[in-house]
């Protein structure tokens, strides 16, 4: 009964909650039901119906899908307090891509039908979902922008990328989680091999920090590594 009460807690602290009437979210999360998962399981495949809207309660996923090569393409990374799968309910169409757990992984489904209702009958939560799509449009537009840009740019428009989404202050800059270069590389396009060259430059300029004891990579100077993206 505690773990069902932390975690609507948690869901009630997401960004797309916030501001929103208390009544209305509570009608609105009454059938939540909370899962765990752990690393690399499959959450949503690509073609599903959409039943339901997620939010993550702790850990991180992948957004992915796969080009015309089959190759796997990383779309985005999402964390703590942020949602998916919110656009097939809306659309009425089968999911467009697969959803990965990257840690182990709290995440609250909420029916698709009370998401639904909500945004029918609470202007500040269609408000919410427009500012969120905005967001990740411009999010990609930037990303499209870098793909003819150097290596050293795009692995810094990922690293800021990841911080915007879920970067958390620390003792000494933004702390995000120190994701697999596997996974950076499907993010920036780039060959891993080159990531991991690429970070070590960012390190040694004291852009970064990578404490593995942690798990987490800190951004030293956010402003340097915008510096770097020409």
């Amino acid at each position: 009964m505690q773990d069902r009460l932390d975690s609507h807690q948690k869901i009630l602290l997401a960004p797309f909650f916030v501001g929103l009437p208390e009544a209305e979210v509570e009608r609105a999360t009454s059938q939540m039901v909370t899962r765990n998962h752990p690393p690399n399981q499959v959450i949503l495949l690509e073609n599903d119906w959409g039943n339901s809207v997620y939010f993550i309660l702790s850990g991180w996923v992948k957004i992915r899908t796969y080009n015309l090569d089959g190759r796997e393409v990383t779309l985005n990374i999402l964390g703590v307090g942020e949602m998916f799968g919110e656009m097939a309910p809306l659309d009425q169409v089968p999911r467009s891509t697969d959803v990965i757990t990257l840690t182990s992984t709290t995440i609250g489904s909420l029916p698709a039908s009370d998401f639904v209702r909500l945004i029918e009958t609470e202007p500040m939560a269609g408000i919410h979902l427009a500012r969120l799509m905005a967001k990740r449009l411009r999010q990609v537009n930037r990303r499209l922008r870098l793909r003819e840009s150097d290596s050293t740019s795009r692995v810094a428009d990922v690293l800021l990328f990841l911080a915007e989404g879920q970067g958390t202050p620390g003792s000494m800059g933004l702390e995000i989680p120190n994701l697999p270069h596997r996974e950076l590389s499907s993010l920036s396009g780039l060959a891993r091999e080159t990531v991991t060259r690429v970070l070590g430059k960012l390190e040694r300029k004291k852009l970064i920090l990578r404490d593995t004891g942690r798990d987490v990579l800190c951004i030293l100077d956010p402003q340097g590594l915008e510096n770097l993206m020409v």
